[in-house]
């Protein structure tokens, strides 16, 4: 048939219109996401970072119509769940959610296979707590913080503390509170914030230098008391229990937050639609009601800028770790 024939350019058109709304439609039907995001959190279940991840992505998934699936990959003060997050497939459906954690790793670890700046791409922060002084009610026979400090002067090295594991932050901060007080209290490491949680409920161990999230059920309930947070303002929640500096301790300041990352390489779109879904749900008034309850502040820093904060965590305890002596137990 001749090119020029008008029904030659007439089918032609069509043909080529038929194309492009035929990948319209099958970009459509690929949006993301097309099937379930895997979550990795890389501490087992029941720790702080479960506290957050669990509603924001349960909240996400009813969001999209997709399943957000949170897997726990607990190990080596959260570093074992990063390094397999680092070499998952970058195609968008695996999202790594650590903490504060990884910005301390870096000091304690000097072999990580993975680095948290330059393997991930950073999506965003999620939420920020401060940590809280938590002792076992029976275990631990004082109501403040004046008074657990002269406990433990009185004997040194008597009382323990439970932690997520090495490097973490649970870990640093007691290992902080010990440098600025000038007293000495045992570490007892664990694989996670949950299974040490759940020693000093049960009086298997004295106290923890816990973040509120995980520890606010448990203190409102009276399994464990609080004596102090480690923030500049009591924390949202929790209008009862006074700060460090109230407790004669004012440098000591310590939050735990949590964040979302992805493997280096992933698409931007996977990305920033990601980033879309996170803001939808944290916008919602059931998580600000939820952050609320677990003494967090609403986060608000993303992608390169959540990027810069990591590093700038990184470095901030490095000096905790350099001037504290803290090593692997």
């Amino acid at each position: 048939m001749d090119p020029k024939n008008p029904l030659r350019r007439t089918l032609l058109a069509g043909a080529v219109a038929a194309a492009a709304l035929a990948g319209a439609t099958g970009a459509q039907a690929q949006a993301w996401p097309s099937k379930p995001v895997t979550i990795v959190v890389p501490f087992p279940a029941g720790g702080g970072t479960d506290a957050f991840a669990r509603p924001l992505f349960a909240v996400m998934t009813r969001n999209a119509g997709k399943q957000f699936v949170i897997d726990n990959k607990g190990g080596a003060g959260g570093t074992v769940g990063a390094s397999l997050s680092a070499r998952a497939a970058p195609d968008g459906y695996t999202f790594f959610m650590g903490a504060v954690h990884h910005a301390i790793a870096p000091s304690m670890y000097p072999k990580l296979d993975y680095n948290i700046e330059t393997d991930f791409v950073p999506v965003g922060l999620i939420s920020s707590v401060p940590q809280v002084i938590v002792v076992h009610p029976q275990r631990v026979p004082v109501t403040d913080l004046k008074g657990l400090l002269e406990y433990v002067r009185k004997n040194p090295g008597k009382l323990n503390y439970g932690s997520a594991g090495n490097g973490t932050s649970h870990h640093l901060a007691g290992e902080l509170f010990k440098l600025q007080t000038k007293t000495f209290i045992t570490h007892i490491p664990y694989r996670g914030a949950g299974p040490a949680l759940q020693d000093l409920i049960a009086g298997q161990v004295d106290m923890m230098f816990d973040g509120l999230g995980s520890s606010s059920a448990h203190i409102k309930a009276g399994r464990i008391k609080a004596i102090a947070v480690a923030s500049e303002k009591r924390a949202p929640g929790f209008p009862d229990t006074p700060t460090a500096a109230e407790g004669g301790v004012p440098t000591y300041q310590v939050a735990t937050w949590y964040g979302l990352w992805a493997p280096k390489g992933t698409p931007k779109e996977a990305v920033e639609a990601m980033q879309a879904e996170m803001k939808k749900a944290l916008n919602s008034d059931e998580l600000k009601g939820i952050w609320a309850g677990l003494g967090a502040n609403p986060p608000n820093i993303w992608g390169p800028d959540f990027g810069k904060f990591v590093g700038n965590e990184v470095k901030r305890w490095a000096e905790v770790v350099k001037s504290s002596g803290a090593k692997l137990d």
